[in-house]
């Protein structure tokens, strides 16, 4: 199956959380800016980084204009959450190409098209 993972999830399959197991198997989308923020996430740690860098830059998909625009405007609309413009790319690419967002995120746990995992 394939999900567009949030960089919630990323962090969360490198850290082992057993939850995501099964969706180490699954075809995975991100865009780049879940790259950044997880790039930052390890920036203490620049071996690690690099790695992740040159591994996850293969599944980055490009954004259209149109799905920023959407997710600028979803963005918006939930702007009482404070969610990350990664997320919100990330939600609208997954809703738009019939794929599900990967997250652990509580601010998404009940939307369409959430695959939730804690």
């Amino acid at each position: 199956m394939k999900f567009f993972y949030d960089t919630y999830a990323l962090v969360e399959i490198h850290q082992g959380n057993p939850h995501y197991e099964p969706y180490k198997q699954g075809e995975v989308v991100l865009c780049q800016l879940n790259i950044i923020e997880l790039i930052y996430h390890f920036v203490r740690s620049k071996e690690e980084a690099k790695e992740y860098l040159a591994y996850l830059s293969k599944l980055v998909v490009d954004i259209p204009s149109p799905i920023i625009w959407k997710a600028m405007q979803f963005k918006y609309e939930k702007k009482a959450d404070d969610l990350s413009f990664a997320d919100c790319i990330g939600y609208i690419y997954a809703q738009e190409n019939g794929i599900k967002f990967l997250t652990g995120d509580r601010k998404f746990e009940n939307l369409p098209g959430v695959e939730f995992v804690k």
